[in-house]
């Protein structure tokens, strides 16, 4: 199952004509159950202020709020993964809503394995489109036989991962890396709710670590190894990162 609404209305080959051509936009995504979603305040911000940089234009929460309730209403489901796009077409008055309905997504819990690859996205700080060296290094990541691609600078600074954000542990408390990248929903989330700090994090002090974990809008995991440092489960830590994410409230859209 997969629809797409734009602007409330369903998808058409003329209206999805401005996707199709432009990868100049930005997105969130959500995970949706019972037509709730953890962290709605978060992801209406990060749409807010996405469009305000790109755009230089205002976005209505409400007016997105109502477009992912009537596309959740049309499409007759309420557990989704589902996605809100913003476009500005020149000389509109305002910003194009693309709003995506797929079926709910659940990241395996599985320990990953990671590689490092040399490469930052261009603002990171936004979830924008058009991501072809992070897709192309989380390929080469997968065709290597790993899950995940750490994206890191010309110095071997850790920044992310292609599609996810990276925690490590040191057994007391748990350091998100101190570098340009998109904050996540799930890590926004779940760092006021662990022992965290902010620092930065490089290749070189990656065994300094004894454990490390993986976050996105789909949930978390942990880290088995990075190149060739491996990693423990830490099976107390994960419980934690868990009871943290469980106590997050389901906000109503």
């Amino acid at each position: 199952m997969t629809y797409i609404e734009i602007n409330g209305s369903p998808a058409t080959a003329d209206t999805l004509r401005l996707p199709a051509l432009t990868s100049y936009g930005h997105f969130t995504a959500m995970q949706i159950r019972d037509a709730r979603v953890r962290g709605l305040d978060l992801h209406l911000d990060r749409l807010r202020s996405a469009t305000r940089e790109l755009f230089d234009g205002d976005l209505d929460e409400e007016r997105v709020r109502a477009d992912v309730r009537h596309a959740l209403h049309a499409a007759d489901v309420r557990d989704v993964s589902l996605r809100v796009y913003v476009y500005w077409p020149q000389d509109d008055e305002r910003a194009t809503l693309m709003v995506t309905v797929r079926p709910p997504q659940t990241m395996p819990r599985g320990p990953k394995s990671v590689m490092s690859v040399p490469f930052v996205r261009e603002l990171p700080h936004i979830k924008h489109l058009g991501g072809f060296g992070q897709n192309h290094y989380l390929t080469a990541a997968h065709r290597a036989g790993h899950d995940e691609a750490l994206l890191t600078d010309g110095q071997g600074v850790v920044a992310e991962g292609a599609i996810t954000n990276i925690a490590f542990w040191d057994g007391a408390s748990v350091t998100w890396p101190d570098a340009p990248s998109l904050r996540g929903i799930t890590m926004a989330l779940l760092e006021p709710r662990l022992p965290s700090t902010r620092r930065q994090v490089t290749l070189a002090d990656l065994s300094a670590y004894r454990s490390a974990f993986l976050t996105n809008s789909q949930g978390f995991a942990p880290v088995r190894r990075i190149d060739e440092v491996e990693y423990t489960v830490d099976e107390e830590l994960m419980g934690r990162v868990g009871a943290a994410y469980d106590a997050v409230e389901w906000d109503a859209i």
